[in-house]
């Protein structure tokens, strides 16, 4: 059976995996609701740094995704909260091999060794897209607005997908929300953390290879830059998260000695989230939960942003099939 392209759906989470699904179903003429537990600007996504490029995540349908939602990037009129930078990614193993994605890009080339930042062996050159989260954010809530969709936040978190009357189609985008609401219990939890600075005037971004532990990378969005960062196992109440100021100082410590200007620039805000990252990928399929297609979107670890529209263009296949 071919659903009809006036579907009625309701996408659940609205974070930058939930908006972007949301717009692609309702830009192909489905008749959508989005449901959330929290707004856009409270979600995980706000927290993100963020740029493009696969991170933390292993999957053989993830550069396909990727590539996708740097296409949509190209596509985006200036002020939306991406911006394409040059930069530096730097690895301390003069015998690892740059990505695919990486060496796919129209610029890529590898640094004269007298360009590497101490302590870094190898590293490359690259242009991609920077994502200024609150202000994408905003940009897909706006534009969801412009298809007549709005965001309609829950008094409090789903326990089961029964509690919605009537979803129609139910699009599952609830990411680290799902280790509950559908059992999964291979989703973890990551720690995230950053620091915002106010820019001293960066025109290039810099960051490691590293997935775990205590990483670095600066990212310059125009006004501000955000410092990272920050990826380990997270056991904790998520209403407990707070920010550690010994991580922050460490992250700052860490961007200063490669971009010197970053010592002294003035603090905006520091910004801590968790990350969902699935032991067994990333899960977009779509099952029958008493009686309501539910089509999943979730686990894409520390790469929403870099899947989203990939991912969302996915379940938009996935609902053209049931």
């Amino acid at each position: 059976m071919v659903t009809s392209p006036k579907a009625s759906i309701t996408v659940l989470g609205a974070g930058v995996s939930g908006l972007t699904t949301a717009i692609c179903l309702a830009e192909s003429g489905h008749r959508v609701r989005v449901r959330a537990a929290l707004p856009p600007d409270r979600t995980t996504s706000a927290c993100a740094g963020a740029s493009w490029g696969p991170y933390m995540v292993s999957d053989a349908r993830v550069l396909d995704w990727s590539i996708a939602t740097l296409r949509e990037f190209e596509r985006l009129p200036e002020g939306r909260g991406v911006r394409f930078v040059r930069g530096m990614e730097a690895s301390p193993d003069d015998e690892v091999k740059p990505p695919e994605w990486v060496t796919a890009m129209r610029d890529y080339r590898l640094c004269d060794r007298d360009a590497l930042p101490e302590g870094y062996a190898l590293g490359w050159w690259f242009t991609i897209p920077l994502v200024d989260m609150p202000v994408y954010l905003r940009h897909l809530t706006e534009r969801l607005a412009a298809l007549g969709v709005g965001i309609e936040v829950l008094p409090r978190p789903l326990a089961a997908f029964a509690e919605l009357d009537d979803p129609g189609i139910l699009i599952n985008c609830t990411g680290l929300g799902s280790r509950l609401l559908v059992e999964d219990s291979g989703l973890e939890a990551t720690r995230g953390q950053l620091v915002v600075v106010e820019d001293p005037g960066l025109d290039w971004f810099f960051q490691d290879d590293r997935e775990e532990g205590e990483l670095t990378y600066f990212l310059p969005h125009g006004r501000h830059v955000v410092l990272g960062g920050y990826a380990e196992p997270y056991h904790g109440d998520p209403a407990e998260l707070r920010p550690d100021p010994e991580i922050a100082r460490r992250i700052v410590e860490r961007c200063a000695a490669i971009e010197p200007r970053l010592a002294g620039a003035v603090k905006i805000e520091d910004r801590v989230g968790l990350r969902p990252n699935r032991k067994s990928g990333i899960r977009i399929e779509a099952e029958l939960v008493d009686g309501v297609t539910v089509i999943h979107n979730y686990g894409h670890a520390g790469s929403g942003v870099t899947l989203s529209w990939g991912c969302a263009q996915e379940v938009s296949r996935l609902v053209r099939e049931l």
